[in-house]
């Protein structure tokens, strides 16, 4: 995500998010975070993909704009690790509250891990423990705690069947 929308999204202005980033750099590897070149940030404008307020309008200072449509410096652009780190830095109440959570998903993802570690052991255990008139049994309790094997798509394009003009 672009720098001046997440300090939108966090209730923060964009210039204390970046000041946060520079104060805490050493959080902040390039695999977090990095600053768009000036081509990238007009691409992302031109194609959409940009809230007019987030990119660079225009280089020239002859150019009157909207205020808030040429900022002075290009955005910085945030990946999934970036964004959670920019959480824990900054001191908005939406930013605890997104850091606060981010850590009961790891403690809630931590607990749901060992349960299913633990269901595997005393699966096994059982396992052992009966004969095999029940392996048929366990090898379906197996196969359910296995995780769903993604279905991959077809790469291409699919041809309908074409009728011409008198119907065949």
């Amino acid at each position: 995500m672009l720098s001046p929308d997440l300090a939108q999204l966090y209730g923060a202005e964009p210039r204390a998010l970046l000041q946060a980033v520079r104060r805490n750099l050493d959080r902040f590897p390039e695999d977090f975070v990095f600053r768009l070149s000036w081509e990238e940030s007009q691409a992302l404008f031109l194609h959409g993909a940009a809230s007019p307020g987030s990119v660079p309008v225009s280089r020239s200072q002859s150019v009157t704009l909207k205020r808030g449509q040429n900022i002075k410096y290009l955005p910085f652009v945030f990946t999934q690790e970036g964004i959670a780190m920019l959480s824990s830095v900054l001191r908005s109440p939406r930013a605890i509250q997104v850091n606060i959570e981010i850590m009961r998903a790891f403690v809630r993802l931590r607990q749901l891990l060992a349960t299913h570690a633990d269901l595997a052991r005393k699966l096994t255990a059982m396992e052992k423990k009966y004969d095999t008139q029940f392996k048929v049994v366990f090898d379906a309790l197996r196969a359910l705690m296995r995780e769903p094997e993604k279905k991959k798509k077809a790469i291409g394009f699919a041809a309908k069947e074409a009728k011409g003009r008198y119907g065949k």
